[in-house]
């Protein structure tokens, strides 16, 4: 049986949304989508607090996203789970309950929608602003060990190559590559595990 699929969609994606949203319904599948911190996170940020406030009002900020992205027809829910159509899920609760990660700003929404998506025994499809991850300036098209990077937080490629996680990082700004990505076609990206 295939994996069911989790899909981040990064905050610095805001100005997209309408397009990403539209293409993911429009594909029919069931995935769990869980929106980044971007703007709202940012804010957080800019008021100087660190550690256990910063993290929970960073989630928060998350979920902030997921009530945007709502706006353009697509369900929200507040305990993950696959239904038979893409829904975004409100984060805070669910996380406040369990607590599973270290309330540092090495984790973002990256390293969370890593722990979701093995959580759920999920693949996970990553969409940010750019083309590949890159290391050292050169764009990587697989991660298979860990290397310094700007483009996820820290703790994120660690957390997906020790919990075997599969699944690709591509750029959100280009539909098609969503709708390739989600058909399992071969497309611009970095891949993880196995392959997505």
């Amino acid at each position: 049986m295939e994996k069911p699929l989790v899909i981040k969609i990064g905050g610095s994606l805001l100005p997209h949304s309408a397009e990403i949203i539209s293409t993911i319904l429009e594909s029919g599948i069931s995935a769990l989508i869980l929106p980044g911190g971007g703007i709202f996170a940012d804010a957080v940020r800019e008021t100087g607090t660190d550690g256990t406030i910063a993290h929970w009002m960073a989630i928060a900020g998350m979920e902030q996203y997921g009530w945007f992205l709502s706006g353009f027809g697509i369900e929200v829910i507040e305990n993950p789970g696959f239904s038979d159509k893409p829904r975004v899920l409100l984060p805070y609760q669910y996380f406040r309950e369990r607590d599973p990660l270290p309330h540092t700003w090495d984790i973002t929404s990256d390293t969370i929608s890593a722990w979701l998506a093995d959580h759920l025994g999920a693949k996970l499809l990553v969409l940010k602003s750019i083309d590949q991850i890159r290391a050292a300036g050169a764009p990587l098209e697989q991660i298979s060990s860990q290397v310094e990077t700007q483009d996820l937080d820290p703790l994120f490629i660690p957390y997906i190559l020790h919990h075997s996680i599969s699944g690709m990082i591509i750029n959100g700004t280009f539909p098609e590559r969503i709708v390739k990505a989600l058909r399992g076609e071969t497309i611009v990206g970095t891949r993880f595990g196995i392959m997505i």
